[in-house]
């Protein structure tokens, strides 16, 4: 059986892709963790990015590394110092995986970086183009971190086959932009955010993590890919869904600019402006999405 290290192992889409990789029956999954713990049916290992230190047996048994560590984009206010975590949580864990698979002996074939949509950079509303991989990259915060980030995975040894995969806005009820949205529906204080019009380019974490598997078995499968589903909504769409899922009523006004800026700070642009990415690449590479209607992909959490 294939040996899997998964960096990020226990984050929301880690932990996912861990269940489906075990209930297969075809592979061995290993963790790098920064914290080490016990995962049933889980060899895991040790990291500590800062000293540039990992027990390296990891790297010396894995046949193909999934990289996805990296600090939570929402998990606090966006101040310089917590900026700072962001970025470096992921160039430098980038940074020590292309060290180690440099300078150690092992038989890694196969490594797949994690990145986002959030590469192509905000755009307004009324003024989202469709955005493929060979577009050009945003200026904003969360775009050069996507540059950042992909240019340390392009470091990684010329003879391994490498993805980047650019994540969408993933749907899961357990965790993630759903659970987020959900918790004022639940409280009958469902709205919009801004004027609603603002493209979500979603995936559900199900569709996401078989990607993850077809880069592992698919030889042919290199470069950069989109992760998202064939048919994006906008914010008051999905808000409805939401609601239509959850049986509760929408009757507030959308929630304004400024006050989502009060309430986030710097943090609303993620979730005030437009993304809208392409499929096709990823269409185009044999991959067969099993949710490709948002309404279906939200009930098969909250039906």
């Amino acid at each position: 059986m294939k040996k899997i290290l998964i960096t990020g192992g226990s984050g929301l889409v880690g932990s996912r892709l861990t269940e489906l990789l075990l209930a297969s029956g075809n592979y061995e999954v290993m963790h790098l963790s920064r914290s080490g713990g016990h995962i049933p049916g889980v060899t895991v290992y040790e990291w500590d990015v800062e000293a540039g230190e990992m027990e390296e047996e990891a790297i010396q048994k894995a046949d193909c590394v999934i990289h996805l560590a990296g600090t939570g984009i929402m998990e606090k206010a966006w101040i310089d110092s917590q900026k700072e975590k962001i970025m470096e949580s992921r160039t430098l864990s980038t940074a020590l995986l292309v060290e180690k698979l440099t300078v150690l002996d092992h038989h890694v074939k196969t490594y797949i970086g994690a990145s986002a949509i959030g590469y192509y950079g905000i755009e307004e509303s009324d003024k989202t183009t469709l955005k493929h991989e060979e577009d050009a990259a945003g200026s904003d915060f969360l775009a050069q971190v996507c540059v950042e980030w992909e240019k340390e995975h392009a470091k990684i040894p010329s003879n391994l086959r490498s993805s980047i995969i650019r994540i969408g806005i993933v749907l899961s009820d357990k965790g993630g932009a759903l659970v987020e949205m959900a918790k004022p529906v639940k409280a009958w204080a469902g709205a919009a955010l801004g004027d609603g019009n603002q493209v979500v380019s979603w995936i559900h974490i199900d569709d996401l993590c078989r990607i993850f598997i077809k880069a592992i078995e698919d030889e042919k499968m290199q470069g950069t890919f989109n992760a998202v589903a064939p048919n994006p909504v906008t914010n008051a769409e999905l808000t409805r869904i939401i609601a239509n899922s959850l049986d509760k009523p929408l009757f507030l006004p959308n929630v304004p600019e400024p006050a989502m800026y009060l309430l986030l700070g710097q943090q609303a642009e993620s979730v005030l402006r437009s993304i809208k990415a392409s499929e096709d690449k990823i269409v185009k590479a044999g991959f067969e999405f099993d949710f490709v209607d948002a309404q279906k992909a939200v009930d098969d959490f909250y039906k």
